[in-house]
């Protein structure tokens, strides 16, 4: 047996055909000039042409953020500006290949000297010169091929637009030779509970059509799986899905409830929600990105009034505008923040532009009255009591009921009686407070350690914070994305928290943990946590408190798993 290691995503695991990603073409250094140089540009306008064109009807197809990653890619095929800088280079003589190849670069590093919001494109940037190259030198497209059967899906990395192109519903699983736990693959995997394994060691020799077995609990890769190996993969399945169709609520095991609900970002991902008792967490950004405006009052009203219809009576927990740092928007993002993770972004924004803020209050305000439901409203990026004061009192204003904040910012946890003082509820954003704890960018894979939800740091900011709404009587919510592991669920409840929010994948496992231990061990396991003296000593000390049938059902102990920072969270 040969097993490959890298870091895991999400508990699932799959056995099944490898389909080969295309690698990107390689362009020779060396390439005749055009013997004719007009039907040389002729060629590259075409290229252009058709991968524009291609882009465009994936795009079509596809909802959501889905479509929007693909049409962003089929507007920069489009650009005038980079075709007739590579049409240039080959009427001075260059290959149109090679002409495609500098013309890109030249852009490329445009982008990344300009601001955080063009830098973002170059990966849409690049996407199209790798399939416009591959059309000028005859060879097959890069990325995911059309998928005739269920497969594993083996990258060396996977760009946005070839994510986002996969049929995803014969993805079997995710393997990624390079990226990290917080890359876009990642993320859309979890999200999906799609079994993935990034920086997998050996992935790029993998080659078509081998049987594998991806365990993502055990970040593994099987490239020789026996019969027992498929076995238990198949077991490991059935009792995923059999956890995934209960629907009953959360609680302990001595009936203590926790509010278990999902994390999405558009009405499609509500109105394909599976059992939970409702949204912890609304990503509203989803409906701005891509776009040269922000989208008007009535259009959000309806996109909102969309996805409270599809969740009924269940709560739903909605976060305004969270933008900037890794989120740039054209209309609203300060162009050259020199370190935009810690500059205007989230509520700050209305320092610079209120009415932004104010429009979706009142279109929120608006959708709860068209459906007949009260939405609970949060702001991102609180730092201050006085910040959580004037959000509670625009939203008001506005004719928002529920008003809370979000506490990714050590300084409110370290005040979350003051800051609740001034609203109804707060959810802790476990990926930002955890970067801003440790002084980590999240976006930095090689310092997941650091970003470790299980640091005993950001354990005691959490614990602060759910102190304090015991103490006040009001509720404290984790929408982070350690609300999805089954263990870190476990010390939570016995922090106190009384909501997890989470990828609608993990529902079924963090209910099945939480059923199996009442809440004085779940108090034993905050408290070892906290008194351990690393992540790892951490998650250990609270995996040897856990229930032995939870952890063979759910594999749990079995690798230190990374955090995987959601797009928003």
């Amino acid at each position: 047996m040969t097993l490959l290691r890298g870091a895991g995503v999400g508990r699932g695991a799959a056995v099944g055909p490898v389909a080969r990603a295309h690698p990107a073409p390689v362009v020779p250094d060396r390439l005749a000039a055009p013997a004719d140089v007009e039907a040389a540009v002729a060629s590259v306008g075409t290229a252009f042409d058709e991968v524009a064109a291609v882009l465009h009807a994936r795009a079509e197809a596809a909802e959501g953020t889905v479509g929007e990653v693909l049409a962003a890619a089929a507007f920069m095929a489009e650009d005038d500006e980079l075709r007739d800088t590579a049409t240039a280079r080959v009427r001075a003589g260059a290959h149109p290949a090679r002409a495609v190849v500098e013309a890109s670069a030249e852009f490329e590093e445009l982008f990344r000297s300009a601001d955080a919001l063009l830098a973002e494109r170059v990966t849409d940037l690049r996407s199209v010169r790798d399939r416009v190259v591959a059309r000028l030198l005859a060879l097959p497209e890069p990325g995911v091929p059309a998928l005739t059967r269920p497969s594993v899906v083996v990258a060396d990395d996977l760009s946005p637009a070839d994510t986002a192109a996969m049929n995803l519903d014969l993805v079997l699983a995710i393997v990624i030779a390079e990226g990290g736990p917080t890359s876009h693959t990642a993320i859309i995997a979890a999200q999906l509970g799609i079994p993935c394994v990034v920086r997998a060691a050996g992935a790029a020799d993998l080659e078509d059509g081998t049987q594998v077995a991806v365990d993502a609990a055990a970040g593994t890769v099987d490239t020789a799986p026996d019969d027992a190996v498929v076995a238990r993969v198949a077991e490991r399945r059935a009792a995923l899905a059999a956890l995934a169709r209960d629907d009953s609520p959360g609680r302990t095991a001595d009936g203590v409830p926790v509010a278990l609900l999902a994390n999405i970002g558009t009405a499609q991902d509500a109105e394909a929600l599976p059992p939970c008792e409702g949204v912890g967490l609304f990503r509203t950004e989803v409906l701005y990105l891509g776009r040269q405006a922000a989208p008007s009052e009535a259009e959000q009203v309806d996109a909102y009034a969309r996805a409270l219809r599809a969740l009924g009576t269940r709560k739903v927990v909605v976060r305004t505008l969270d933008a900037g740092a890794d989120k740039p928007l054209a209309f609203i993002t300060r162009p050259g923040e020199e370190n935009p993770a810690l500059g205007v972004r989230g509520f700050r924004l209305a320092r610079t532009d209120a009415e932004l803020t104010h429009t979706q209050l009142r279109a929120l305000a608006a959708a709860g009255a068209r459906e007949g439901v009260e939405p609970w409203v949060m702001a991102p990026m609180i730092a201050t009591p006085a910040e959580a004061a004037q959000f509670a009192a625009m939203a008001r204003e506005a004719g928002i009921a529920r008003v809370g904040v979000m506490v990714e910012v050590p300084a409110a946890a370290l005040r979350a009686a003051e800051v609740l003082a001034e609203v109804d509820f707060v959810s802790i954003g476990t990926n930002d407070l955890a970067q801003y704890t440790m002084a980590t960018d999240r976006l930095r894979s090689e310092l997941a350690d650091l970003l470790d939800p299980w640091q005993p740091a950001v354990l005691d900011l959490v614990a602060a914070t759910a102190r304090a709404g015991l103490l006040v009587g009001k509720p404290v919510g984790v929408c982070g994305e350690s609300a999805a592991d089954p263990a870190m669920a476990l010390v939570l409840a016995g922090l106190g928290v009384t909501s997890l929010s989470m990828a609608p994948s993990a529902l079924g496992a963090v209910r099945f943990s939480l059923r199996h231990h009442d809440r004085a061990t779940c108090r034993q396991m905050a408290d070892v946590a906290r008194a351990a003296g690393s992540a790892d000593e951490a998650r250990e000390s609270v995996l040897a408190l856990v229930d032995p049938v939870v952890r063979e059902t759910l594999a749990l102990g079995v690798h230190s798993p990374q955090p995987v920072s959601e797009v928003a969270s």
